[in-house]
């Protein structure tokens, strides 16, 4: 039983029902994905109003295309994706988009990180383009799920290079979709039963990649420029910040956690969605050290491409708060 409270400390420290259950629901979902090695990974979260007839706000707490797909059509108000590029997609209608979706930005939540094409030094490898000329038998490692948008980068990289999986298969090689990530996948390029990984989240893995005898594969500037053209930011892997590389490499961005709705998306709702990510930035957890650092989700940066327009609600409020020029 909660102690009793006098009616002045009541109302003092008087927290809404709704909001308990707000929170609840919020950090309950938080710490359910926060547990390794189970399948809860994405959240969806319904806010109504207490008109039934109001449209529900439907938080789509994922990073796949399911969660994009939900919100384009309206089943879902806000989501959020990995790498921005995937958005930019989307509005230009390029890539696996065949038309321009109406999706603005709420901000982008800052996150650094290339792509890393890593392949065993016995292959006599040195950059993507050769596993296509050489049509080499490779047997790659690619991160679960299969709706991570990696699925959809690797496809449109490799066809950029002169190749796509299929080829790969019929050349010999093969693909394991059930590898998660960290150090644990190094045990099947050790044991000699797997040639390559590609995957993200450059800064986890790419010097241990090196340390277990893979050569970090570069991109030629042709294949680059090839898929700028739908979307995508090319991206440098520095050997000023893993110094166990050779040299720089030259791949394609990560950057970004894009929140993204509709352009349609009724100017206050946006306006609250912005206003609440203001107030609560010191709760949202991010990449980096303190606070949510919301003032540079609304700017274009190395990580955070803002390749998609600022919802206009959105760009009224951000500049309001003097976040914008």
């Amino acid at each position: 039983m909660s102690e009793q409270k006098s009616p002045k400390e009541a109302s003092e420290n008087w927290v809404s029902a709704s909001t308990i259950r707000a929170q609840l629901v919020l950090e309950m979902a938080a710490g359910m994905v926060a547990i390794e090695d189970q399948p809860m990974r994405q959240v969806n979260i319904q806010i109504r109003e207490k008109d039934a007839n109001t449209w529900p706000v439907s938080l789509f707490g994922n990073s796949t295309m399911e969660g994009l797909n939900a919100v384009i059509d309206g089943t879902a108000t806000l989501s959020m994706i990995n790498p921005a590029a995937i958005l930019t997609m989307a509005h230009r209608g390029t890539g696996i988009f065949t038309a321009p979706q109406p999706v603005r930005m709420i901000g982008v939540i800052p996150s650094f990180d290339q792509l890393v094409f890593a392949v065993n030094s016995d292959s006599g490898i040195t950059n993507l383009e050769d596993i296509g000329a050489k049509k080499y038998p490779l047997r790659m490692l690619l991160r679960d799920p299969p709706n991570h948008c990696i699925h959809i980068m690797v496809e449109h990289i490799l066809a950029a290079a002169g190749f796509s999986i299929d080829d790969i298969k019929s050349w010999g090689g093969n693909v394991d979709y059930a590898v998660r990530p960290g150090k644990p996948r190094f045990g099947a390029i050790e044991a000699g039963t797997a040639d390559a990984i590609f995957d993200e989240a450059v800064q986890e893995w790419v010097e241990d990649a090196i340390d277990a005898g893979m050569n970090i594969l570069s991109l030629r500037e042709e294949t680059v420029v090839k898929l700028e053209a739908i979307g995508y930011r090319r991206g440098i892997i520095s050997k000023s910040l893993y110094p166990k590389l050779p040299h720089d490499i030259l791949t394609i961005d990560f950057s970004g956690w894009p929140i993204y709705v509709l352009e349609k998306t009724p100017d206050d709702l946006v306006h609250t969605i912005c206003k609440a990510l203001d107030a609560r930035r010191d709760l949202i957890p991010w990449q980096g050290e303190g606070a949510l650092p919301v003032a540079r989700m609304c700017r274009d940066a190395p990580d955070t491409p803002l390749d998609v327009p600022l919802h206009d609600a959105a760009e009224a409020y951000w500049r309001e708060c003097g976040y914008l020029d």
